[in-house]
C-alpha cells in the first residue's frame, strides 16, 4: 500500500525527504490515511520505499513539528486529527452541476474581454526548436547566482519582519530609491518618491490610468500598428479609439493626434515596428500636447535594451509641463513572470492611482518589491544589462544577416536594439496562415495583423523575437521559415 501511495523519484529536483513529506501531507489532506491506523515504522517504510531509514525518521519528525503527525508511545505515528478539523465534508452524492444550465452567464457578465482580439502564445514555447517569440527570455540568461544571493538576504529575520505586515497602499522604500537611482536616471528622468507608484507590470499601470483618465467619451489615440493589450484596455473604457499613423520615425504628429484627449505612445522603441522617434518629433509632440491640451502616456517598455548607438532620452525627460505619464517595467530585462512595473506622474495623479491600486490589490507583494530592490542596489541588474546587451547584439546581428540572406528587402534593422525584428513579407503572404504552418515545423512566430486596428489589413507582416532563441538556432530557423514562405506564395 505505502509503496503505491508514496512515489519517490531520483529525477525530481527535490530530496527524498522532501518528496516523502510532500506525499504524506497530500495523502493526509486527501483523507487517504486513516487517523485510527498507525503509519509504518521508520524502518519498515524505509524498506518498502528503498531509502535510508534516517530519511524517514527526519521526515516523520518534520511532520510532527508541522502538526500533521503525532507520536504515541509504543503505538507509533498517527495522523493528527486536529489538522483535519474545520474542513467541510465533501458531498460525494451530488456533482454540484445541477443549476449550471439555469443561469445565462453571457447575459449576467457585463463585459467580455475574452472576446477581444489578442496575442496567443504557446505555453510550451521552450519545447520548440525555433522559438522566435517576443517577450520571453532565454532561461540561460537569468542571473541565477545574483538572484539567489538576494533571496538569501530577503529571507533574513529582519527582511521577513519588514515584508510581512500589511502596507495598505505603500511601496518598499528601497525599491523606490533604486527605481529613481538605477532605472529612471538612465532615461534622464529625475523625480521624487511621491511621483512613483509600483505596479504589477506595465499593463497594470496602463489599466489603472484607464480607470482614472478614460470615460465613455474620452478620445484615446493608439499607434497603428500598436500594443494590443493597451488597445484592449482602453477599448473596455471607451469606444472613441483613434488609430494613429506610424511611419519611419514612429508616431506621426498631426490633426488626428491633436484631436485626442490621451495619446498612448512608444517613442523610444515603437511597438511593434521597432523604430525610434527622433528628438525633433518628440519636441513637436510635446508642443502639440500643450497647445491642444492632451496627455501622453509614454510606455518605455524596452528602454534598457538599447545596444545600438547612443542612449535616447525618454520623452518624459523632455517634459517640462507634466503632460507625460511615464510607464516602465522590469519584464524585458529581469523576468516577465515577476510582474513588477512602475509609473511616474505628478503627485496628484499618483495619489489617485495609489488609492485605486489599494482597491484592486492593495500593493504588489512587499517581499518581491524588496527582493528586486536588493537586486538593483547590489549592482546585479547593471551587470545583467551588460550581459544582455552583449548577447542580444550578437543575436541581432545574426538575425539581420540571416534575414538579408533568406528574406531580402523584407525587414528593417532596429536602430534602437531591442529584442525583435518587424518583418514585411511578400504582398501575397498571409502571416496568420504562416504562423500556423510554421508551428507545425517547430517554428514559432507572431502574425502581424493582430497589431493593427483593422484585422483584415496588413496580412503580410509578422514579428520575429530573438530574446528566447539561442544564437546558434537563428540562421537555421530563418532558412526553414523562408522555405516555408516561398512554398506558400
Amino acid at each position: 500500500m505505502w509503496s503505491s501511495l508514496i512515489q519517490l523519484s531520483s529525477e525530481r529536483k527535490m530530496s527524498y525527504q522532501r518528496q516523502l513529506i510532500e506525499a504524506i501531507v497530500s495523502a493526509i489532506l486527501d483523507s487517504k490515511i486513516s487517523p485510527h491506523n498507525p503509519l509504518p515504522s521508520s524502518r519498515e517504510l524505509a524498506k518498502q520505499l528503498g531509502i535510508a531509514r534516517n530519511t524517514v525518521v527526519h521526515a516523520y519528525q518534520q511532520l510532527i513539528d508541522d502538526g500533521y503527525l503525532i507520536s504515541r508511545e509504543r503505538s507509533g505515528y498517527f495522523v493528527n486529527e486536529k489538522i483535519l478539523s474545520g474542513r467541510v465534508k465533501q458531498d460525494v452524492t451530488g456533482t454540484g452541476d445541477d443549476g449550471q444550465d439555469k443561469i445565462s452567464w453571457s447575459d449576467k457578465i457585463k463585459i467580455h474581454p475574452s472576446h477581444q482580439r489578442n496575442i496567443v502564445k504557446a505555453a510550451d514555447w521552450n519545447k520548440y526548436p525555433y522559438p522566435f517569440l517576443y517577450g520571453q527570455l532565454d532561461p540561460e540568461m537569468f542571473p541565477l547566482q545574483g538572484w539567489r544571493d538576494c533571496c538569501r538576504q530577503a529571507l533574513s529575520v529582519q527582511s521577513i519582519q519588514h515584508s510581512t505586515p500589511d502596507r495598505f497602499d505603500l511601496d518598499d522604500n528601497l525599491l523606490i530609491e533604486q527605481i529613481q537611482a538605477r532605472i529612471l536616471s538612465r532615461r534622464g528622468v529625475w523625480t521624487s518618491p511621491e511621483q512613483i507608484l509600483v505596479t504589477m507590470g506595465a499593463q497594470n499601470a496602463i489599466y489603472i490610468l484607464a480607470e482614472l483618465l478614460v470615460g465613455r467619451q474620452t478620445h484615446v489615440g493608439i499607434e497603428d500598428p500598436g500594443y494590443v493589450d493597451a488597445r484592449n484596455i482602453f477599448a473596455m473604457k471607451t469606444a472613441q479609439l483613434q488609430a494613429l499613423e506610424v511611419d519611419q520615425g514612429g508616431l506621426v504628429p498631426g490633426a488626428a493626434v491633436n484631436n485626442c484627449d490621451i495619446v498612448y505612445v512608444t517613442p523610444s522603441h515603437q511597438f511593434p515596428t521597432t523604430v525610434t522617434m527622433d528628438i525633433q518629433r518628440r519636441s513637436q509632440l510635446l508642443q502639440d500636447a500643450e497647445e491642444h491640451d492632451f496627455l501622453l502616456i509614454e510606455d518605455d517598455y524596452e528602454s534598457e535594451v538599447n545596444f545600438v548607438g547612443g542612449p535616447t532620452p525618454a520623452l518624459k525627460s523632455l517634459d517640462k509641463l507634466n503632460r507625460v505619464i511615464y510607464v516602465g517595467s522590469l519584464s524585458k530585462t529581469l523576468a516577465p513572470g515577476l510582474r513588477l512595473g512602475f509609473m511616474v506622474a505628478p503627485a496628484e495623479l499618483i495619489r489617485e492611482a495609489r488609492a485605486i491600486r489599494r482597491l484592486m490589490i492593495r500593493h504588489p507583494p512587499i517581499n518581491n518589491q524588496h527582493l528586486v530592490g536588493l537586486f538593483l542596489s547590489m549592482g546585479h541588474h547593471d551587470s545583467l544589462l551588460q550581459r544582455l546587451h552583449e548577447t542580444y547584439r550578437k543575436r541581432w546581428q545574426v538575425m539581420g544577416e540571416s534575414l538579408a540572406r533568406y528574406l531580402p528587402d523584407s525587414a528593417r534593422i532596429p536602430t534602437f536594439g531591442g529584442t525583435a525584428y518587424w518583418v514585411q513579407g511578400p504582398d501575397a503572404l498571409d502571416s496568420t496562415l504562416l504562423q500556423k504552418e510554421a508551428k507545425q515545423h517547430g517554428i514559432l512566430i507572431e502574425s502581424g495583423d493582430i497589431f493593427f486596428m483593422q484585422p483584415d489589413q496588413h496580412k503580410n507582416y509578422f514579428r520575429l523575437g530573438y530574446s528566447s532563441i539561442s544564437e546558434s538556432k537563428i540562421d537555421e530557423g530563418l532558412m526553414k521559415l523562408s522555405e516555408l514562405i516561398h512554398s506558400m506564395i
